[in-house]
């Protein structure tokens, strides 16, 4: 089985995939550079014991995509001393996505949004945008023959509120949820509101200049645990896919390694 990383700002998820491409486990762990692989082992090898009877010995390939760069050697190690394979590194020398990335510095494009795009390329085709809401909220273009083509990267809805929160003595944190009405009429409801319809507004507003730039049909994939409440509030979030990325990441190891594991 496959072992796929997705190391991202907030949180890691780690996700094993069948032989088949079922993705059979799937578990999450805040982001910490100073996690170390004997750390992660046995959080991981206790879950896969106890959510589908797996253990260590079963992965015969593992893939690491990161947004955090401190984060790799601890995630590498744990696949070379416990898993005992290679990983494949997304960004690392010789890896191959399988498509061309049109912009000026292809080395500053996070691995995220690179993942992504191949995800929502081999799943659903193209051209289209990728939402992703995230640590940041992302909107990636993916072109009709899967490249990469350039995007817009926006402050995520949680960075959001802790800035409001903080910055305002009186505001307090409150969680994301869809407002029965626009107009509030408590603190509450009025952040509710302003944050809620506040990001529909920016989504419905940047992908219409974003259509409008591009001058082409552009479908809409949302991915990221924000999508699918956000989605309730447009229409433009035509699909939620909350496993693009771990579909990208199959896909480019596939890519890579055909004669390696078969998913």
């Amino acid at each position: 089985m496959l072992l796929a990383i997705d190391a991202g700002n907030t949180n890691t998820v780690f996700a094993i995939i069948d032989n088949d491409g079922t993705v059979v486990g799937r578990w999450r762990i805040t982001t910490s550079p100073d996690r170390t692989a004997d750390e992660y082992v046995v959080w991981l090898n206790q879950l896969m014991q106890i959510d589908g009877g797996h253990s260590t010995k079963d992965i015969t390939g593992v893939i690491i995509s990161t947004v955090v760069p401190q984060a790799l050697f601890a995630l590498s190690l744990l696949a070379r001393r416990y898993f005992r394979v290679e990983p494949l590194v997304i960004g690392a020398p010789g890896v191959d996505l399988g498509v061309e990335i049109r912009v000026d510095r292809p080395q500053e494009v996070g691995a995220d949004r690179l993942v992504n795009s191949v995800g929502a390329h081999v799943t659903y085709g193209g051209p289209m945008i990728v939402i992703d809401f995230g640590t940041a909220t992302t909107f990636d273009i993916v072109a009709k023959d899967g490249a990469y083509e350039g995007g817009v990267i926006a402050p995520g809805i949680n960075l959001s509120l802790e800035a409001l929160h903080s910055a305002a003595a009186k505001l307090p944190r409150i969680a994301i949820e869809k407002p029965t009405q626009v107009i509030g009429k408590s603190t509450v409801p009025c952040m509710q509101s302003g944050v809620f319809w506040g990001y529909v507004g920016l989504i419905e507003g940047l992908v219409a200049r974003i259509r409008d730039e591009y001058g082409a049909p552009l479908s809409i994939v949302g991915t990221g645990g924000l999508a699918t409440p956000l989605a309730t509030g447009t229409d433009l979030l035509e699909t939620v896919d909350t496993d693009l990325t771990i579909k990208g990441l199959v896909a480019i190891y596939r890519h890579n390694r055909p004669q390696g594991i078969q998913v």
